[in-house]
């Protein structure tokens, strides 16, 4: 009989009392411990068992849960006797900054100095021993949700000591999501404040703290190190493209033929691994989506589990802010191409705005691409590249893009189908009035807010738009952008895929008011553009008769638009 299929559950204990379906991953604890480094930071996508793997190895070594060792009978690391003597023999300092997701920094502090707080409170035993001097009891009061930043930065370090007092020995120090309040510093813009208060932690919890026999972090992103860890030079960074820890987290094909043969689905293998398949790590290929996995055995359905457990905000903030470049590179991977970007798996989230590699880094480390092929070399100059050929995961992650890019129209998704009906049947009058309408309601999601003028928004409104068009006009045109087509680039290019349907030409300007002086003029300079760069060779070139190409010119003076048609058969 298959296990029970639990869903959301992250405690070790729990699962392996109830007999609920579980991959054996303690192989980890051995890893871990023999590679003997001081402080670990392992990144993986969000909901890959991370937290699970946390709470498995603080149920593993801490004192607390000593006497539990038949948890971990049957397991893997069971059949090693040495490690059956370590469990249950270490304090364990065990925190999680997973639900640090406020819109303040004085509110996301709060939330950090609470966790530290109720570890305080969990271990209240020590206030009343001898081991606490009368200047350390004081101190103890002083830990609270409002403490001084100045009490936060020592509240890890002097935890640490307090045990070490107590019991003797050195302490291990567990920290999950660790950067999650950093994301959210970025997308609300306090980044600059939670890095130097993270950083006072980091820095006297494991870099002056000899009170600490080991320390593991895991975390989506690699942060980069000048950002919140200063000095610290004993950090061991595991990424995605690391050998380290590579089956430890995800599952593998091997466990995936298992857990469906299992619960009787073993038919469906094929279709799994188009759904879920796809992540790599290290040298590991085929690693598959734990979290999508199990919802898919419990609910025997495909479905996008994994894409709809969390907001997305940071990256559906970092594509619409994103330059024109991004965009198109986005176009090709909805269309199931591959890009070739450099790397550079230490993430400085203050570049995120201008650089696009950076975005990049995000997105694969959030498990969001994958990587292909890569390629180090050496250029003629002299400089050293690090070449990746990059494509969207698996078709879990490319519903969750389609998705996300629909919903930048849904406040204005009444006008955004009358546009597209509009353009569709060439009903001018409507293409202009449902655009206006549009343009009113969303030009803000594709402004940076940091200054974007008038004549930026309509680039970054365009380029939304485009990614929208192919969502739901794809299956009916072969739809480009900033394409070469006979002297000049075109803005959009839409090739039926049927006879039915025109071929389509859009091209965007925006009123300059030293050229032009009003914002019909824009228009025919937006049409005279199209008829000098004969943009329409192309769709000629394929046997597409001049009468079936419509030419559209938009306009945009702020968030006003004017539309205007130029039909090839008048010519």
């Amino acid at each position: 009989m298959p296990r029970t299929v639990s869903i959301g559950l992250q405690s070790f204990e729990k699962i392996r009392q109830n007999n609920c379906f579980y991959v054996d991953k303690t192989a980890f604890l051995k890893e871990w411990w023999e590679n003997g480094d001081d402080v670990t930071l392992i990144t993986r996508p969000r909901r890959f068992g991370k937290t699970l793997t946390m709470n498995m190895v603080k149920t593993f070594f801490s004192l607390e849960d000593a006497g539990k060792g038949e948890l971990f009978e049957g397991l893997s690391i069971w059949e090693e006797g040495r490690y059956r003597e370590l469990q249950g023999t270490y304090p364990v300092i065990f925190l999680s900054f997973a639900d640090v997701k406020q819109t303040t920094c004085k509110s996301a502090q709060q939330n950090i100095n609470q966790s530290i707080a109720s570890l305080y409170s969990r271990y209240s035993f020590l206030k009343d021993s001898p081991v606490l001097t009368t200047k350390d009891r004081g101190y103890w009061e002083r830990v609270s949700a409002y403490m001084s930043a100045s009490d936060a930065s020592l509240s890890l370090h002097n935890l640490s000591e307090y045990l070490f007092r107590y019991y003797q020995k050195k302490v291990i120090i567990l920290l999950d999501e660790y950067d999650t309040p950093m994301h959210e510093a970025y997308v609300y813009g306090y980044w600059d404040k939670m890095a130097e208060y993270i950083r006072g932690i980091f820095n006297s919890t494991f870099k002056t703290n000899p009170y600490l026999e080991r320390a593991l972090m895991t975390g989506i992103t690699r942060i980069s190190k000048e950002s919140i860890f200063s000095d610290l030079n004993n950090l061991e960074v595991v990424t995605t493209t690391s050998e380290k820890y590579e089956s430890s987290f995800g599952f593998t094909q091997e466990e995936i033929d298992t857990a469906l043969a299992e619960y009787g689905l073993f038919d469906q293998r094929d279709k799994v691994r188009d759904w879920y398949d796809g992540f790599t790590f290290g040298r590991l290929t085929g690693i598959y989506n734990p979290w999508s996995m199990i919802n898919y055995l419990d609910k025997r359905k495909f479905a996008a589990y994994w894409a709809n457990t969390s907001s997305n905000s940071l990256v559906g903030q970092l594509l619409r802010q994103g330059s024109r470049r991004l965009k198109e590179k986005f176009e090709d991977l909805l269309k199931g191409k591959t890009i070739h970007v450099e790397i550079d798996e230490q993430i400085i989230f203050q570049q995120l705005d201008e650089s696009g590699s950076a975005v990049w880094n995000l997105l694969l480390a959030a498990g969001y691409l994958k990587v292909v092929q890569h390629k180090a070399y050496v250029t003629e100059y002299g400089d050293w590249v690090e070449d990746y050929e990059l494509a969207l995961t698996n078709f879990e992650v490319k519903s969750m893009y389609q998705r996300m890019i629909r919903g930048w129209f849904k406040d204005s998704d009444t006008s955004y189908h009358d546009f597209v009906e509009a353009l569709l049947q060439g009903d001018l009058d409507l293409m202009e009035w449902s655009m206006n309408e549009m343009c009113k309601k969303i030009f803000s999601y594709f402004d940076t807010g940091k200054g974007a003028s008038d004549r930026t928004e309509p680039e970054r409104f365009y380029h939304g738009f485009v990614l929208g068009l192919m969502m739901d006009l794809n299956g009916r045109f072969i739809i480009t952008s900033n394409r070469e087509s006979g002297f000049g680039r075109y803005d959009i290019q839409m090739e039926p895929r049927e006879q039915k349907d025109p071929a389509i030409i859009i091209e965007f300007k925006v009123f300059n008011p030293k050229k032009e002086k009003v914002l019909s003029d824009t228009v025919a300079a937006a049409l005279q553009q199209i008829r000098e760069k004969e943009y329409a060779a192309s769709l000629e070139a394929k046997g597409i008769p001049p009468e079936r190409i419509r030419v559209y010119g938009f306009a945009f003076e702020g968030k006003k638009v004017q539309i205007g048609q130029w039909i090839e058969s008048e010519e």
